[in-house]
């Protein structure tokens, strides 16, 4: 259908550890000959984890900000204008399922990631990548639509919740409220433009301002410049 392949347009919005001790510090002595207690390696400090308000906060705008809103709207226009489905016709109440029908969509794929990432333990905001170039950058931002980082060093690990997130939306749609006609295998494909949709978002994010004035800074409050990934420049 071509009013799903827009929701590319539409929905839109591992650590490296640092190494302790000094080389003076042999089989627990110091160069004194002083017995030194060994320590465990300090946490990862480029990275931090993003508390559970910052995740609430990030849940509330991804879901519910301006973005989904603005995004629902222009999907409804656009199913207005080729009428799709056309079960809901035209005027102020087939614009109104529209908007409805798409920003539902919506707001159950992000409840869906963010309610996995908690049960996984998962941290999904997005974090800009600390290389350079367009390519890199550009891997990196489709490559997180995928992946999330978990524990207090921020590893990053195949997602289940990213995977899910975007049918779970479909599906809901598909079985919920769209016209009877539309199957398991309609969910699907509006599925996969759901997913096409969170990689453009994503690079949005990596190549777009996201200065502290602006709402793209919204979408990762807890570290704006982004954790560094194995073989970034800082």
């Amino acid at each position: 259908m071509k009013s799903r392949r827009t929701m590319v347009l539409l929905l839109a919005l591992p650590a490296m550890s640092l190494l302790a001790g000094a080389q003076s510090l042999v089989n627990g002595e110091d160069s004194s000959g002083i017995v030194v207690n060994p320590t465990s390696a300090p946490p990862d400090l480029m990275y931090t984890r993003p508390t559970q308000r910052t995740k609430l906060r990030n849940y509330a705008f991804d879901a519910f900000g301006p973005y989904p809103i603005a995004g629902a709207a222009f999907a409804a226009g656009v199913g207005q204008a080729y009428n799709t489905p056309p079960e809901w016709k035209q005027g102020a109440e087939g614009f109104g399922k529209r908007i409805g029908s798409d920003f539902g969509i919506a707001a159950v794929s992000t409840t869906t990631r963010y309610g996995l990432a908690q049960a996984f333990k998962e941290d999904t905001l997005y974090y800009r990548c600390e290389c350079k170039g367009v390519i890199p950058r550009l891997r990196h931002a489709v490559i997180s639509t995928l992946t999330a980082r978990r524990g207090q060093d921020g590893h990053i690990v195949f997602s289940f919740p990213a995977l899910v997130a975007p049918y779970a939306g479909s599906m809901t749609a598909v079985y919920a409220w769209y016209p009877g006609r539309y199957n398991g295998k309609d969910a699907l494909r509006m599925g996969n433009y759901t997913m096409l949709g969170y990689v453009g978002g994503n690079s949005a994010l990596e190549f777009l301002y996201s200065g502290p004035h602006s709402l793209l800074h919204r979408m990762h409050l807890n570290n704006g410049h982004g954790a560094p990934n194995p073989g970034s420049n800082p």
